[in-house]
């Protein structure tokens, strides 16, 4: 029986052992996507440097002019934001780190949207 009782320590055993594998560039960083209740929090990372590339979250100017919700819809256009700050500042191929979250759902929405507007994964 797993001594990680609540699901977000769960969660973030899932992260830890995800985060072995993965890591950002300058030329391939990494989309780390994170997801509360209220929010979606999405950011692109070089861990070479150290540095965050881009960042876009619900709270952000942008994402407010929509009227979105951090829902399903709200991942959607999120990832398209996400994606086209990503094109903007010449990045075309990433890692997508889900942070632990399943594939599925509104982590799924977010990546297909970042897909449509050119980033490969």
């Amino acid at each position: 029986m797993s001594t990680y009782k609540t699901r977000k320590e769960q969660r973030v055993r899932r992260h830890n052992r995800l985060r072995q594998t993965l890591a950002g560039t300058a030329q391939k960083p990494r989309l780390s996507v994170s997801f509360t209740s209220k929010h979606i929090y999405a950011q692109l990372i070089d861990d070479d440097a150290g540095t965050t590339l881009a960042a876009v979250s619900s709270m952000s100017p942008e994402f407010k002019k929509l009227n979105a919700k951090a829902n399903l819809e709200g991942a959607k256009q999120l990832g398209k934001t996400v994606g086209e700050k990503a094109v903007a500042a010449g990045i075309k191929t990433i890692v997508f780190d889900r942070g632990g979250f399943k594939y599925h759902g509104r982590v799924k929405a977010l990546a297909d949207a970042a897909r449509t507007v050119g980033l490969q994964f």
